[in-house]
């Protein structure tokens, strides 16, 4: 039976073999480059797929919640990192998880540290985060005195080993220079490895994000790359120039409602629950919540005509045709829409369904409820 005759409402898709080459892609990046690929699994959150890239050499893995490295244990990775200032309530859910698995964690404040001080029974790692100019969170990189204060209290336990310096870049997303920004975070984290080499002699820099890690050729001496999007890619990331369309791997397949040939319109159940809200704006103004591709036996195929999706609300989305596509479009047919997003579209969906109807998980599937 084709894995098309299994839908019957809003599915996610994944392309195994595009999945596949993306990881590969950056693995050999990473390889050539003689730095440690550690992606940033917030985006696959998946075991099976986690599966597919040890396949490619990596060992460790990044966790954007203690609830998603939970779901990670036990899966075969050498370390699990959660990369989120450390929430000191849920101190005795990382003692639990430490217990029998290597985590590491980040911190940004010395509060923190102190309770961590306190209340771990277990092992566990951690890196400083940094802020070079994201504004997110993170220490500023010229606040020595906070960076130290958390080093001195972490010290006074054996259960915190410092690990290095994590560096998120997330401007990435928002300007065209990106080598800029890049060079700055190298000279960042290359000036905290000078500063604190002596003292910490297996001290490491770890940088992540999709923009910066696909477009960047010289990582300096940044010893661990921690992207995460790559591995299924998106909209965002195609405009963003990390990929192309064709790197894109997964899909929300959507059934056809209603066609509105007057208004050039196609309604699909397929809506902010399934895909969403993350927006782009094309040239004209117009608001893109994802574009539609056709689907087929194979995987789908992008239409030389865009066709996207010009509004959703919960269950709704309304595409704008092309003219072609209205000639085809049938209610009741399924297409395809590439997401703007992927990681938040995976977590609205909670499962995959792979070209050969098999379905693989997710952390916020039914099955891990």
């Amino acid at each position: 039976m084709s894995y098309l005759d299994q839908i019957t409402s809003p599915t996610l898709l994944i392309n195994e073999q595009i999945t596949r080459a993306n990881i590969k892609r950056m693995a050999q990046k990473a390889t050539k480059n003689g730095k440690k690929l550690i992606p940033h699994w917030k985006t696959a959150q998946s075991h099976e797929i986690g599966n597919w890239a040890k396949e490619y050499g990596i060992k460790e893995v990044t966790a954007s919640s203690i609830k998603l490295a939970e779901y990670l244990c036990g899966q075969g990775w050498e370390n699990i990192h959660i990369a989120f200032p450390f929430n000191i309530l849920e101190i005795p859910r990382l003692n639990y998880l430490a217990a029998n698995n290597s985590l590491s964690i980040q911190l940004v404040n010395p509060v923190t540290t102190q309770k961590l001080v306190e209340g771990l029974t277990n092992s566990v790692g951690f890196f400083i985060e940094i802020d070079a100019g994201y504004g997110r969170t993170g220490v500023h990189i010229s606040d020595f005195g906070t960076m130290e204060e958390i080093m001195r209290v972490a010290s006074s336990s054996d259960k915190l080993k410092f690990k290095g310096f994590y560096l998120h870049p997330g401007h990435t997303y928002y300007t065209p220079d990106k080598a800029g920004i890049y060079e700055q975070s190298r000279q960042a984290l290359h000036m905290l490895k000078i500063k604190y080499q002596s003292e910490f002699p297996e001290l490491v820099t770890r940088v992540g994000d999709t923009p910066g890690c696909a477009v960047t050729e010289d990582f300096g001496d940044i010893d661990e790359l921690g992207p995460g999007n790559f591995v299924l890619f998106d909209l965002m990331q195609a405009e963003l120039g990390s990929c192309t369309k064709e790197d894109i791997s997964v899909c929300l397949a959507v059934p056809v409602v209603d066609i509105n040939t007057e208004r050039k319109e196609i309604l699909v159940h397929g809506g902010g629950v399934h895909l969403a809200k993350d927006v782009l704006m094309d040239a004209e103004g117009n608001k893109n919540f994802g574009e539609v591709v056709f689907l087929n036996e194979k995987g789908w195929t992008i239409p030389s005509e865009r066709s996207y999706v010009k509004s959703i609300s919960q269950e709704h989305g309304l595409i704008k045709a092309s003219d072609s596509l209205l000639d085809s479009a049938k209610v009741g047919d399924l297409l395809g829409i590439l997401p703007v997003h992927s990681c938040m579209t995976a977590d609205c969906m909670g499962e995959y369904l792979s070209l050969d109807g098999k379905k693989i998980d997710h952390c916020e599937g039914a099955a891990w409820e």
